[in-house]
C-alpha cells in the first residue's frame, strides 16, 4: 500500500481524498487529507498506523483542522472565528477495504457526517506517455525551435536522459510518499546535521530560508520534493546528454527536455509556500542562492509538489482549461558529442555549471577524453601537441590501426605497457618540436624517450 493514493469522496461534503503511505516496517504510516470543493471549510488532517496483516479493517482516526495554504492547525478559537455556526467534526470512525489497484474507504464521524471514497495509487513509477513535439526531432531543429519560437517566451526547461522517465522528483523516486514525516523528520535532522557545514545559518521557520535550504541540499544530492529547472534550453540540453554512457550513446535511446510555461501556469492555478499545504499543487520556486554557487550559473529554479505522478495530474489540468503548459523535445542520444562539443564552446561546461575544482576537472576530462574519430587506440602512440602539414608526405597519420608515413615508424616497445604509458613533462632535449622534424625519420631511441 506504499505510495500516493488519490480519488474524489462523496456524502455529507464533496472534495478529494489523498493517502501518502512510506513503509514503517511492521506497518504503514502516513497521513490523508481532506481538501473540500468548497474551500470556505477547513482542510482535514488525520496520522494513520495501517496494518499489513490484513486487507479489511477498522480504524478510529483522530482529525485535525489544518489551514489551507500553509498546512498549519487552527486553534479552536480560530476554528470558531473562521467558521462561524460550523460544528467542526475531530474523530472519525473509518472502515478500508485494500488491493493492490484500489482502495475504498467509508466513514462516520463524531459530529454525524458520513463520506466514502475510491483510491487510486500513483502511477509515477510507470513509462511516460507524454508526446513529444513532432516539430523537433535532432539537435538542429532544436536549437532553431527554441531560438526562434519560444525565445521572447518565458518557458523555463528540464533535461532528462532517458524520454521514457516520467517527470518525478528525488523525493517520490525514493519511493516515499509521508511529506509532513519528512517535514518534522528528515528535515529537522538534516538541518541539524548540515548547520556545522554552512557558513549561513539556515532558520526553517524562515520560507525564506527554507527555500534556499531545500535548494542546496537538492543541489548537494539530497531527496527532495523539488524538480530542478532552468531557464535556458541549452543547460537543460546539457543535463539531458552529460551523463550518456557510450553504450546508450550507441543505441537508439533518445533524451527529453521540457518545456514548461510557468507564467501561464502561476496565473491559472493556485500555489502553495509549503511542501504540504493541505491540496495537491505544482508551485514555482525560485530560491535565494545561499551557500549555493551552482544555481546563479545554471540559471535554476524549482518546481515544488506534493504529487508524484506530476505528467497525469498536467495532463488533467491542461484538459480543465484547454492549455498546454508542458511540452517534451526528444533527441537522439547518438548527437552526445557534438552537442557536448557545442555547449562548451557557448560556455555551457562542467566547470561554468559546477564552480570549483570537481567542475573545472570535469569539464577537462570531457574536453581530453570524450570518444572521438581522430583519438587513437590504447594500443598506438598519440603524439600531443604536434602539428603536421596535411601535404606532407612524411606526416604522422592520426587513425587507428595505420602505420605512421610512407616508411613506417617503428612502434614503441618496452619492458612493459606501464613502461610506454609512463606520464612526465617534456624537458631539455627530450622535447620533439614539430619544425625539427621536416622530413627526417624519428630515431628509435628518441621514440622511446616519447
Amino acid at each position: 500500500m506504499k505510495g500516493q493514493w488519490i480519488g474524489n469522496y462523496d456524502g455529507t461534503n464533496t472534495g478529494r481524498l489523498v493517502l501518502e503511505l512510506d513503509d514503517r516496517g511492521d506497518h504503514f504510516g502516513g497521513n490523508i487529507f481532506a481538501s473540500p470543493k468548497d474551500q470556505r471549510e477547513p482542510v482535514q488532517t488525520a496520522l494513520l498506523q495501517i496494518p499489513k496483516s490484513s486487507s479489511k479493517f477498522h480504524l478510529r482516526v483522530f482529525l485535525s483542522s489544518t489551514k489551507r495554504g500553509s498546512g498549519l492547525p487552527y486553534t479552536e478559537e480560530e476554528l470558531k472565528h473562521a467558521f462561524p455556526g460550523v460544528v467542526i467534526a475531530k474523530i472519525a470512525d473509518t472502515e478500508w477495504e485494500c488491493s493492490a489497484t484500489e482502495t475504498k474507504i467509508s466513514w462516520k464521524t463524531d459530529v454525524g457526517t458520513t463520506g466514502k471514497a475510491v483510491l487510486w495509487p500513483s502511477q509515477g513509477r510507470m513509462p511516460s506517455n507524454l508526446a513529444a513535439s513532432r516539430e523537433v526531432v535532432d539537435w538542429a531543429s532544436f536549437k532553431n525551435h527554441v531560438t526562434t519560437k519560444l525565445a521572447s517566451l518565458d518557458f523555463v526547461y528540464r533535461g532528462q536522459e532517458n524520454s521514457v522517465w516520467k517527470l518525478r522528483t528525488t523525493f517520490h523516486r525514493s519511493e516515499r510518499a509521508d511529506l509532513l514525516w519528512y517535514v518534522n523528520n528528515d528535515l529537522a535532522a538534516l538541518h541539524r546535521h548540515l548547520s556545522g557545514l554552512t557558513t549561513h545559518r539556515f532558520d526553517l521557520g524562515d520560507e525564506l530560508d527554507n527555500a534556499a535550504f531545500l535548494s542546496l541540499v537538492q543541489h548537494h544530492g539530497y531527496p527532495t520534493p523539488l524538480l530542478d529547472w532552468t531557464r535556458s534550453p541549452f543547460i537543460a540540453a546539457y543535463f539531458a546528454f552529460n551523463e550518456l554512457t557510450q553504450d546508450e550513446v550507441k543505441s537508439d535511446q533518445r533524451v527529453r527536455i521540457h518545456a514548461f510555461d510557468a507564467p501561464r501556469w502561476n496565473i491559472s492555478f493556485e500555489r502553495a509556500s509549503v511542501l504540504a499545504p493541505g491540496f495537491l499543487h505544482l508551485s514555482i520556486l525560485e530560491p535565494l542562492a545561499i551557500n549555493n554557487p551552482r544555481a546563479v550559473p545554471q540559471q535554476a529554479l524549482s518546481i515544488v509538489t506534493n504529487v508524484d505522478d506530476l505528467e497525469e495530474y498536467l495532463h488533467i489540468r491542461q484538459s480543465q482549461t484547454g492549455s498546454d503548459y508542458l511540452t517534451a523535445f526528444d533527441l537522439p542520444a547518438s548527437e552526445r558529442n557534438r552537442v557536448m562539443r557545442e555547449l562548451d564552446l557557448m560556455g555551457i561546461n562542467a566547470g561554468s555549471l559546477f564552480p570549483g575544482l570537481d567542475g573545472a576537472c570535469k569539464q577537462l576530462k570531457e574536453r581530453n577524453f570524450a570518444p572521438r574519430s581522430c583519438h587513437l587506440r590504447s594500443s598506438r602512440v598519440r603524439l600531443e601537441g604536434m602539428q603536421y602539414p596535411q601535404s606532407s608526405a612524411h606526416a604522422i597519420r592520426i587513425a587507428s590501426g595505420r602505420r605512421y608515413g610512407p616508411r613506417s615508424l617503428p612502434e614503441v616497445r618496452g619492458k612493459s605497457h606501464r613502461d610506454n604509458c609512463r606520464f612526465a613533462p617534456c624537458r631539455g632535449s627530450r622535447r620533439l618540436e614539430a619544425s625539427n622534424l621536416g622530413n627526417q625519420r624519428l630515431p628509435h631511441s628518441q621514440m622511446q624517450r616519447l
